[in-house]
């Protein structure tokens, strides 16, 4: 048997077997998404395919009931364990009036649930930094003792939203960790020509915070460093900018064909990296998901997203005159 590196950690067995779940969950999940889209069910998928290690190990490291999160599109991982469900997803993906991120009038992927504390994000890339830190300014200046995480993708690190973010958080040493998902492609641009450094870790000695790269493969390396961040941070020692390093197992969006810029050899390794198979092989190398335990998994997995599908599918549209509902503020009549 391989070394217990989840024990070491204080999670349980059933908590990483929940880790597994969740990541599954995603993933198939997300896969459903795909083919409404090619059904011509559903106009937009932008896919957490490959990351869900990276997602869902941050998250089992934060307090779902106290901290904030600021994800960024592909965070499927994320929003499904803060409490978002499978059903809410797809009524997203619908585009339906029931859709709890803004009723059906943004694209899938721009997450927003008040009630369980995830920031509203927008298409601009890296405007949920600014927004994440601004957060956490105000629980320092209330005295809470929250931390909010927000994630991004290693090619929109590159924008102003994220420099001025980090910078503010590090001169005020605010409680916020920023993971930044590098899935190695801007779109199409690879990492090589998107940044100078070797790591995106390495910026984060400019902004005065510890930086840390991690296999985001991994979601056991994932959720410790991410715990370690959300302890110092807790302990009013400020920010931290983590980068997980993954693979991008599908094209940027159900609008890109990736075939014109990614080689086979590229994609290979990607596959081989897969972090469904990797965390599934740890799991069962510990006794802990056997292949009883596995099949019931897929079982409920799927009987929960053809529920969702079928729900979302028959759900009504907006009406048209709320087309400018939740814009404007609402005059009570008198």
């Amino acid at each position: 048997m391989t070394e217990n590196r989840h024990a070491a950690l204080g999670l349980s067995d059933e908590v990483v077997l929940e880790m597994y779940r969740t990541m599954l969950l995603a993933r198939r999940l997300d896969e459903r998404m795909w083919l409404l889209n090619r059904a011509g069910k559903i106009p937009f998928v932008i896919s957490c395919q490959g990351q869900e290690a990276a997602q869902v190990g941050a998250a089992f490291a934060l307090n779902r009931e106290e901290d904030f999160v600021a994800p960024y599109y592909r965070d499927m991982g994320v929003v499904l364990h803060f409490g978002m469900t499978t059903k809410d997803l797809m009524l997203s993906a619908f585009a339906k009036a029931e859709d709890p991120n803004s009723g059906g009038r943004q694209m899938p992927g721009h997450f927003g649930q008040k009630k369980n504390r995830i920031l509203t994000g927008s298409s601009p890339v890296t405007t949920q930094v600014p927004h994440a830190v601004g957060v956490a300014l105000a629980g320092k200046m209330q005295k809470k003792d929250f931390v909010t995480f927000v994630t991004l993708g290693e090619g929109s690190s590159n924008q102003g939203d994220f420099h001025e973010g980090a910078n503010f958080a590090g001169v005020h040493k605010l409680p916020v960790i920023i993971m930044v998902e590098n899935n190695r492609y801007a779109i199409s641009v690879p990492l090589n020509k998107q940044i100078a450094c070797e790591n995106i870790s390495d910026r984060a000695i400019g902004y005065g915070m510890p930086g840390v790269t991690v296999d985001g493969n991994d979601p056991i390396e994932v959720y410790k460093v991410v715990k370690e961040a959300a302890d110092r941070a807790r302990a009013g020692e400020g920010p931290s900018l983590i980068e997980s390093v993954c693979y991008r197992l599908t094209a940027h969006s159900s609008d890109d064909d990736q075939r014109q810029y990614r080689t086979e050899e590229d994609l290979a390794e990607g596959k081989a990296n897969d972090p469904i198979i990797r965390f599934s092989s740890y799991l069962r190398e510990q006794n802990i998901l056997t292949a009883e335990i596995e099949e019931k998994l897929q079982e409920e997995i799927m009987a929960e997203i053809d529920e969702a599908t079928d729900y979302a599918e028959q759900a009504p549209y907006a009406a048209p005159e709320d087309a400018l509902k939740y814009v404007y503020a609402e005059q009570e009549e008198v």
